[in-house]
C-alpha cells in the first residue's frame, strides 16, 4: 500500500516507536500523538487513511475520541489495539464506530493484515476519479485531464500529480514527496520544485506551506 497515512494514538513511547519503525519499513506515513486532545488537533489539520487508537490514553481516551470523530461525520477507517480483552470493551469499541478491535500483545504481521484489509476495502471504494476546478484526475488509468482533455505529464509530473490526487487537502511534506520521486532513493528539493511548478503552470492550485510540505486544495 503506497503512501497511505497513518494517525496512530498510543502513550506507551516504546511500542509507539516500534510500531512506527515497522509500519515506515512498509511503506506507510505515520503520525504519532500520545494523547486524544493531540489527536483531535491532527485530524482538523489533516486528513488520514487509517487509525490505529489505543484505548486507555491521557485527556480523551481512544472510545470518546473516535466518538466524537464519527460524530463530525469522519469516517476513516479506525483500529482499536487495546489491553482491554473485556466482551464490554470490545463491544463499546464497536458501538462508537470501529472497525477493527486488536487486543494486546499482538503479532505485528497481524496488524499489518488487518491495516492493510481496510484500506484495500477503503480505497475500492473511492470515486473512479477526482476533481479539482476544471481538473479531474482518472484513478484508474492514471491520467489527467482538463476540461475533459488529456493532459501529457512527464513520469515525475505524473507520480506527483497522483500523489497530490489521492491526497487532497492534505499537506504532504518534502520528504515524502522527495522519497516517492526516487523511488525510495534520495531526488534533490531542486528537482521538486521544477515538477511542482510545472504543474502550477497547467493550473492545479498547489500551495506551498514553507519549510513543510504542498498541499493540493480543493477550495
Amino acid at each position: 500500500m503506497n503512501m497511505a497515512s497513518i494517525l496512530l494514538v498510543e502513550d506507551d513511547t516504546t511500542l509507539a516507536e516500534t510500531l512506527m519503525d515497522l509500519l515506515a519499513y512498509e511503506d506507510f506515513h505515520i503520525t504519532w500523538v500520545s494523547d486524544g486532545q493531540k489527536a483531535l488537533d491532527a485530524t482538523f489539520v489533516e486528513r488520514f487513511d487509517l487509525m490505529l487508537f489505543d484505548v486507555n490514553v491521557p485527556f480523551v481516551n481512544g472510545f470518546e475520541l473516535l466518538k466524537l470523530l464519527r460524530e463530525s461525520g469522519d469516517d476513516t477507517p479506525a483500529i482499536f489495539i487495546t489491553a482491554l480483552t473485556d466482551i464490554a470493551s470490545l463491544s463499546q469499541g464497536f458501538e462508537v464506530g470501529a472497525d477493527d478491535y486488536l487486543k494486546k500483545p499482538f503479532d505485528f504481521d497481524e496488524l499489518l493484515v488487518r491495516i492493510n484489509a481496510l484500506l484495500k476495502k477503503r480505497f475500492a471504494t473511492e470515486k473512479e476519479s477526482v476533481a479539482v476546478k476544471e481538473f479531474s484526475f482518472s484513478i484508474s488509468k492514471n491520467e489527467l485531464y482538463h476540461r475533459g482533455d488529456f493532459v501529457g505529464l512527464s513520469p515525475s509530473e505524473l507520480r506527483l500529480c497522483e500523489l497530490f490526487f489521492k491526497h487532497l487537502d492534505q499537506t504532504l511534506d518534502k520528504e515524502t514527496l522527495l522519497f516517492e520521486l526516487g523511488h525510495g532513493e534520495e531526488s534533490s528539493e531542486g528537482a521538486l520544485r521544477v515538477y511542482i511548478n510545472k504543474l502550477r503552470k497547467i493550473g492545479l492550485p498547489i500551495r506551498t506551506l514553507r519549510g513543510i510540505g504542498y498541499r493540493l486544495e480543493t477550495a
